[in-house]
Parts: structure tokens; sequence; C-alpha cells
């Protein structure tokens, strides 16, 4: 994640990069800009917007923030999203239905509002002014399941449908145990699958795509080096209060950064488990509840002439 990448560097201004923080408690919204090749290198992320929306709402079931956090990512998803009503988008959800952890994608998909085969075969009924836009939706799976790149796959239906826009919704890895399922990232630099847990992919982003890609993921899993990094870090605090300054250990102890330790445990583990991942034992119900958030604020955003309290009844099957 960008926020992760940036709060790595440090908490001072970095060169080239912006970051703006804004909300409450409940509900709180970080913008990374990477403005230039200079912060490209510093955060080792691409020129862009990163949109970072966090809240124990989602992971807490509490119903009172759910239509603020669609709201909220409504909203940022119609900043980026510079067309008309008439024009179509193209929602694609990546990832495999068969692992839990990696399948919000395919169920986001499952609760997207599309128009476009009704606008097509019914023109006469079609009116931009109502607040309906040509919207479809795709879930074309993994290398593994279908042999072929996803990315080869979506450039096919781009180029057949044609579409203005393509919103790419994909399960991240966080390198913070706090943020899973928790945290939502929109950015406008498209996305390369399976980066996150070391499996290199073709990027589905506008250079490579040839349309505008909004990217929205949520993270799912965490490695197992940020778990024994945190750890660490509690008890070399411990230590840190008990031993004198100025002695070997005191200097071993403040000495090392937190990235240095993070690198540290990935060499022990790296020959053992290689990139081991984990994933909350509630992952069933993070996977749903954030596959019903992401859709709705999906929803809103590409149809400005539904209400909130409409979506339920029009994605019932």
């Amino acid at each position: 994640m960008a926020i992760e990448a940036r709060e790595m560097v440090g908490k001072g201004e970095v060169p080239g990069v912006l970051f703006e923080k804004e909300g409450t408690l409940s509900l709180r919204i970080s913008r990374v800009r990477v403005l230039n090749e200079e912060g490209k290198k510093a955060i080792g992320k691409p020129i862009g917007t990163y949109i970072t929306i966090e809240t124990d709402g989602i992971r807490n079931k509490e119903q009172k923030f759910i239509k603020r956090i669609c709201e909220a990512i409504a909203r940022e998803i119609n900043k980026m999203l510079n067309i008309s009503l008439n024009s179509t988008v193209l929602v694609i959800g990546l990832g495999n239905w068969n692992v839990t952890p990696d399948s919000l994608g395919p169920k986001v998909i499952e609760k997207i509002f599309v128009t476009k085969h009704l606008i097509e075969y019914m023109p006469e009924s079609y009116n931009p002014e109502e607040g309906i836009r040509p919207v479809c939706a795709l879930s074309p799976g993994v290398l593994g399941i279908t042999g072929i790149e996803t990315g080869e796959i979506i450039m096919g239906v781009v180029n057949r449908v044609k579409p203005s826009a393509l919103i790419v919704i994909d399960a991240l890895a966080s390198r913070s145990l706090e943020r899973i399922g928790a945290s939502i990232q929109i950015s406008d630099t498209g996305i390369h699958p399976g980066s996150g847990v070391g499996n290199k992919r073709m990027g589905i982003t506008k250079e490579i795509i040839g349309i505008p890609v909004i990217a929205i993921g949520v993270p799912t899993v965490v490695d197992a080096a940020t778990i024994a990094n945190d750890t660490l870090e509690k008890v070399f605090d411990s230590i840190e209060r008990e031993i004198k300054p100025g002695t070997e250990l005191f200097k071993l102890v403040t000495n090392l950064s937190k990235e240095e330790k993070y690198r540290m445990i990935k060499e022990v583990l790296s020959p053992y488990v290689g990139e081991l991942v984990v994933t909350p034992k509630e992952i069933d119900s993070l996977i749903e509840d954030a596959a019903h958030v992401l859709a709705h604020g999906i929803n809103l955003a590409l149809h400005p002439g539904i209400k909130y309290e409409d979506l339920n009844n029009l994605l019932i099957h």
C-alpha cells in the first residue's frame, strides 16, 4: 500500500511526495500524491494519486458507518473518473474465487449493478439524465485457472467493448495487522496483480491497456515477517527502557531501523517458508463485508441517479 511505503520513509517531508490527512477517528482519509520521478524513487510507487480510507466500521459491522464509507468511496472514485455519464465503464474483479483471501474481486463483481446490456437492447428506455451509466463487469480468474495472463484477457475485452474507463478490484497485502479488512486503497495508477505476494504479472495500467484505470483494493493478508517485526519492535521497546544508555546492547537496539529489522527477519524466514502470508481466521466474513462496501461505493459512483437505500433491492437476482 502507498501509505505504508510513505510511512516507511519517515515522518518528515519526502521530496516529490505530498501527504495529506483528513476525517475523524471513525473514518480517516489519507492522500499520497507522487508528483515526479524523485517521489517515485523515494517510496517505490508510480507517479499518481493514492487514496486510503481507514475505518473500523467494516470490520466491526457498524451499520451506522457503512453508508458513510460507501459514500466516501463514491466521492473519491468520481474525483478520478473524469468521463461523461453516457460513457461505458468496465469493472474487473481480480483474484481466485477458490481462495478466500484472494476472492474479493469476484465477490464485488457479483454485487455490481450492470446496465450495458439493458441500454444496448432497450435504447428507447435509456436516458442519461436519470443518472444511470452503461456498466459491464467481469471476473477473469487467475493465470493458474485460465492459462492466460489476466492482463491479456482484459485487453481483449477492452478492445471489443471499448469502455472509456476501467475499474479494477483486487485483494492487497499489508505490512500492518491493523489495516487488514479495515482499509481501502483507491489509486489512478492501475495495478500489477500478485505483486503484493511476490508474483510478477502483466500490469493493468493506462500505459498498457490504453484507457484510464482506477485500482481499488482492501488488504486481506499480511506477511509473516511483518508479524515477527511488530513483535520484535515491542521487545526492543521493553529492552530499551531497561538497559543503560551507552552500552553496546543499547546501541544495537536503538540504531537498527524498522526497515533493517524487517529485512533481517525476511532473510531468516525466506530459506524455510518463502513468501509466507497470514490471514485472519474470520477472513470469510471480512471478505463478504468488504465486498458489500466496495460494490455499493462503486455503484453509487457509477450511477449517481441511484440512492444508497435502493441498492440492496436492485441487486436481488
